[in-house]
C-alpha cells in the first residue's frame, strides 16, 4: 500500500485525519445553528436555513476554513462559540501510536492544515498534539488552501522538502488529488474521519485506510546511506 523505503517526508492532515472530525462536524452542522438562533431570536431552523447554504457556497476555498470571516458574515464569535464544546476534541483511534511509530522511523512528520490559528491553537491546548510532530503549519499563513495546487510550492519555500520522496495523508480527496498534481510522490486517504458517520468507501486508484492501526507494523526505518 505505502513504500516506505521511498519515504523522507511525512504530511498529515489534523482534522479528519489525526482528530475526529466529529467535533468539526457538530460544531458547524448543530452547535453554531443552536447558538445562533438563541442569539439572535431566531427559530433553530431558521438559523441552519440561514447558516448551512453560506457555508457549503465557500466549500475548498480558504473562506471555508476561517473563523474570521464567519465571525463578520454571521456577526457571532466562532471562536468563542467553538470552546463550549472543545470538550468533543479528541484523536482518531491510533494516531498518537502512527505519529509515535513515524518519529521512531526517523521520518520528518509535519501536520499541514487547513484549520485556522485560532481554533488551531484551541486544538493544541486540548490535545498537546504539537509534542508529536516536528512542525505544525496552517495554509492561512499562505493564502491559499491545500486544494490549490499552487500552495505546496508555497509550501516548499518554508518547509523544504523532497516531493517524490514525500506521503500526504488526508481524508480530503480533493486535497489528496492537488498534492497528487504537484508531484507529491505518494498519497493515503482516511476512511473513517468522523467517528458518528459510516466508513466512506474507498477511491480507485487511490491507497485508503479506516484506522492507523492497519499500517502501523508496516512502518520500517529510513534506509541508511550507503
Amino acid at each position: 500500500m505505502i513504500d516506505w523505503s521511498a519515504l523522507d517526508t511525512v504530511f498529515l492532515d489534523m482534522d479528519g485525519t489525526l482528530l475526529d472530525l466529529h467535533f468539526d462536524s457538530h460544531f458547524w452542522l448543530d452547535h453554531l445553528p443552536r447558538r445562533y438562533a438563541e442569539l439572535k431570536s431566531v427559530s433553530h431552523a431558521a438559523a441552519r436555513e440561514h447558516i448551512i447554504p453560506q457555508i457549503e457556497s465557500e466549500k475548498g476555498s480558504l473562506q471555508w476554513y476561517c473563523v474570521d470571516y464567519w465571525s463578520d458574515r454571521l456577526d457571532v464569535d466562532i471562536t468563542a462559540l467553538k470552546r463550549e464544546v472543545a470538550d468533543r476534541i479528541n484523536y482518531r483511534p491510533h494516531a498518537e501510536s502512527f505519529m509515535g511509530k513515524l518519529r521512531d522511523s526517523g521520518r520528518r512528520s509535519v501536520i499541514v492544515t487547513n484549520c485556522h490559528p485560532k481554533p488551531l491553537a484551541l486544538k493544541l491546548e486540548k490535545t498537546g498534539l504539537d509534542r508529536h510532530v516536528d512542525r505544525i503549519l496552517s495554509t492561512h499563513d499562505f493564502g491559499r488552501p491545500k486544494e490549490d495546487i499552487r500552495f505546496w510550492a508555497d509550501l516548499a519555500a518554508v518547509e523544504p522538502y523532497r516531493a517524490e520522496r514525500t506521503l500526504m495523508v488526508d481524508d480530503n480527496l480533493s486535497v489528496l488529488a492537488s498534492a497528487r498534481q504537484a508531484g507529491i510522490g505518494q498519497q493515503l486517504a482516511i476512511l473513517a474521519p468522523d467517528s458518528r458517520e459510516p466508513v466512506r468507501a474507498a477511491q480507485a486508484g487511490t491507497p485508503s485506510i479506516a484506522h492507523f492501526d492497519e499500517i502501523l507494523a508496516d512502518i520500517s526505518p529510513v534506509p541508511m546511506p550507503g
